[in-house]
């Protein structure tokens, strides 16, 4: 018995040794960036290798919101990553609905065409981007922002709810046919209420993309009214001509992050059940 324990401890220690090194390395440079978001500006170049301030203060969360509308920045990104996310739900479960259970000519073909659309990186897209979005009277505007950030949220949630309808039982479908159900009664009123993890973790995922993009925005974007938090915090500038920004940034980061921390400890269940749901087809 002491052999097996002794044993059992031997292959846990790796174990733990790996997992404490990983959370050290997702969670050190959060801290990092909180813990110079506390520390006054003039006290950086002595305190810099430091792992704790020397004088706490809360001047730099103050100073986010001195001088630069970072207030309507926020309003600006939590506005246009909601919209993008309902839009994209909305369009994706009418296509994951008919990828998933329908069969036509050519679904195959469409679904690689809209993986194709993903793997393009943003900048091969911009130029041609850039001339609608002139040519629909959106620069400058949320608008053009939620039209720009569709193109790599669609194609990611019409793949992952095509994958998750297709485990979904036929049986629901067929019962929901024998009463009388239309297809879109049928996608609304039984399966949507079984997507619901599915479009939880999605739409979570699609929010913090959008939530964090930046060349878009930098590029359809040209006054600070009108900017999201990532572009506004690249503008950030000291506040006298020797003083470096660094700690602002680092407090707007912060706020930033925030968000999207809560976001995810709220919706933790939603979010691994929707992750493992189609692991096993029911």
């Amino acid at each position: 018995m002491a052999t097996w324990r002794k044993t059992e401890w031997l292959v846990w220690i790796p174990f733990w040794a790996i997992a404490a090194v990983i959370l050290f390395y997702v969670l050190f440079p959060f801290y990092w960036a909180v813990k110079t978001s506390l520390t006054a500006p003039g006290d950086l170049p002595r305190t810099a290798l430091d792992w704790f301030p020397d004088r706490p203060t809360i001047r730099n969360y103050l100073d986010v919101f001195r001088g630069q509308p970072f207030g309507r920045n926020l309003w600006n990104s939590l506005v246009v990553a909601v919209a993008t996310v309902l839009l994209s739900l909305s369009l994706s479960s009418l296509a994951a609905y008919a990828l998933g259970k329908f069969r036509f000519r050519g679904k195959r073909t469409l679904l690689y065409a809209i993986l194709a659309v993903s793997v393009f990186p943003q900048i091969a897209v911009l130029p041609g981007l850039y001339s609608v979005i002139r040519g629909l009277a959106l620069y400058n505007t949320r608008g053009a922002l939620i039209l720009s950030y569709l193109i790599f949220t669609l194609p990611f949630t019409v793949w992952t709810l095509t994958a998750f309808v297709r485990q979904i039982p036929d049986e629901l479908e067929e019962a929901a046919v024998m009463d009388g159900a239309s297809p879109l009664a049928t996608l609304f009123r039984v399966l949507l209420p079984v997507m619901t993890p599915a479009l939880v973790t999605t739409g979570l995922l699609a929010f913090i993309n959008a939530w964090n993009e930046f060349l878009f925005a930098l590029t359809f974007t040209f006054d600070n009214g009108s900017r999201t938090v990532p572009v506004a915090i690249g503008f950030f500038t000291g506040a006298s001509h020797h003083e470096h920004p660094f700690a602002r940034i680092m407090a707007a980061s912060v706020i930033v992050t925030v968000p999207l921390i809560v976001l995810v400890l709220v919706f933790q269940k939603r979010i691994v059940a929707g992750l493992t749901a189609g692991a096993v087809k029911g």
